[in-house]
């Protein structure tokens, strides 16, 4: 499968961190020190957010914030899906597999009917909505496509990764989980062309992006709690548990190493790393566990302080910027990964 184009779409609202922070002291009843502290832990310099930043007191009932979410999914997702196609040179109408991966609100019919009607999709497009991947749909999502596309490679498929983080906001909820989770996540959307290996050879598809050529997961039993959703009257609550950065010490170079070694690698063979940006603890547990020291993660960081965290779009953020001014040399082997609820790892491995 060949990456076509990957585009990301950010609301027009864009706050500094310092400018959020001074919100939340206003709305919430939590310790401002201690809120202050958690905030600028995060290292995030500013984030986009789908509502102007006075809006959000509004967001008193789930009704509120999940219809806020359906709308602003479907007007923000057609700009991402209209950009990716005429990026990649392909026309709506060759689009034959449409996957839409989300986490923050929920919607029957699925977005991906609203999405596929207003990027101009074909009638018989195969749709898979997917909800509740959390951080690792970006990654999984790109394994999706590429099973697909492995056994139609005449065919396009297209990935659509949607969270608008900013409208589960509990000003209620003083729980820590809460507060860090208030100073890290960000609103955005992504959209991924993919071509099938013979799609992508003929036409006037332009081929900028790698070759995935496979992929691999992961779970890990009894970790349920470390992160997700408590999901009820008062909408998205978060769950982030405060030692999340051992179970990925724990786990994560191992398993690394054997999804490498299952295709003739190592991690020395590798240098371009196209990372989830989780957090600065998760980002430098794995800095330590791979043995990172040259950068790798370089892009990752610059995600995460420009925009926070977005869920499922930031790794794929990550890999749009890796095309546009970071691109490994011709043939380099690559990692694309992200870790979410379950607990997971989701790794992707690239062709440059």
């Amino acid at each position: 499968m060949r990456v076509g184009a990957v585009r990301t779409v950010l609301p027009e609202h864009y706050y500094s961190q310092e400018e959020i922070t001074d919100a939340m002291a206003r709305w919430t009843d939590a310790d401002e020190r201690l809120l202050r502290r958690f905030h600028a832990a995060t290292q995030v310099s500013g984030r986009p957010l789908v509502w102007p930043l006075e809006e959000y007191p509004k967001l008193n009932d789930f009704t509120t914030a999940n219809d806020a979410f359906i709308d602003n999914a479907l007007d923000l997702g057609e700009r991402a899906m209209r950009a990716a196609l005429e990026s990649a040179g392909v026309q709506a109408r060759e689009v034959d597999q449409l996957v839409v991966c989300y986490s923050t609100g929920v919607a029957t019919p699925t977005p991906d009917v609203g999405l596929a009607k207003r990027a101009g999709l074909r009638a018989d497009v195969k749709r898979v909505p997917v909800f509740g991947l959390g951080c690792s749909a970006g990654a999984a999502g790109l394994a999706r496509l590429h099973d697909y596309l492995l056994g139609r490679p005449d065919q396009v498929a297209m990935l659509v990764c949607i969270e608008l983080c900013s409208l589960t906001l509990q000003r209620d909820d003083t729980s820590t989980a809460n507060l860090v989770a208030s100073g890290l996540f960000g609103d955005g959307v992504t959209a991924v062309v993919a071509l099938g290996e013979q799609a992508a050879e003929r036409g006037s598809a332009i081929r900028r992006g790698p070759r995935v050529t496979a992929s691999g997961s992961r779970l890990y039993p009894g970790t349920e709690r470390l992160m997700g959703w408590e999901i009820g009257e008062h909408g998205f609550r978060t769950v982030l548990a405060a030692d999340l950065a051992d179970h990925v010490e724990a786990v994560l170079a191992d398993d690394v190493a054997a999804f490498l070694g299952d295709h003739g690698l190592s991690r020395k063979d590798v240098s371009s790393w196209v990372c989830h940006p989780g957090g600065p603890k998760v980002l430098d547990k794995i800095s330590e566990v791979l043995d990172f020291g040259h950068g790798e993660l370089d892009v990752t960081w610059q995600s995460l302080r420009q925009l926070g965290n977005l869920s499922s779009v930031s790794v794929l953020d990550v890999l749009e910027r890796t095309i546009a001014d970071h691109r490994p040399a011709e043939g380099e082997p690559g990692v694309l990964m992200a870790l979410g609820p379950g607990f997971s790892a989701d790794l992707v491995l690239l062709r440059w």
